[in-house]
């Protein structure tokens, strides 16, 4: 695999997200059907004022926000985008997702996603996310291409 470190301006170049609900701080390798990044989880980060007031804990649905930009990423980057002009990758399946780790302020998550297959617009992906090593989520998901509307 690809070593890189990608800055902010190159993954808002690659994925339309943007402050607050931008997630990959850095992409730190990537192949054609393999990406890791890594996020920064601010300690001001809105969900934390109300998801468990006292004992902020991220929510599972960022975690899984962050790998799914993530595979956005690696859609949009290489030789040939697999992501077509006009179009993004929405995802249509999640599956299989096992929380292991709860994620506190201040701390750098690490996703590693990986195509598994792929089947005309659709991409079959599983993903992995660690914090300090120990696994924090486990999942598999499907995304297609779909037209942006005019």
């Amino acid at each position: 695999m690809g070593s890189s470190t990608s800055s902010r301006a190159e993954i808002e170049a690659l994925i339309p997200h943007r402050d607050p609900f931008l997630f990959v701080d850095r992409i730190v390798a990537r192949s054609a059907d393999r990406i890791v990044t890594e996020w920064d989880v601010s300690r001001d980060l809105g969900a934390f004022r109300g998801h468990y007031p006292g004992y902020p804990v991220l929510p599972g649905v960022l975690i899984s926000e962050f790998t799914f930009q993530s595979a956005a990423c690696l859609f949009a980057s290489g030789a040939e985008p697999s992501v077509q002009p006009g179009s993004v990758p929405v995802l249509t399946r999640i599956e299989d997702a096992r929380f292991r780790r709860v994620v506190r302020p201040g701390e750098t998550l690490r996703a590693e996603v990986e195509v598994v297959e792929r089947l005309g617009p659709a991409r079959y992906c599983k993903a992995s996310v660690t914090c300090d090593g120990a696994t924090v989520v486990r999942l598999r998901f499907t995304v297609a291409e779909a037209a942006l509307a005019p």
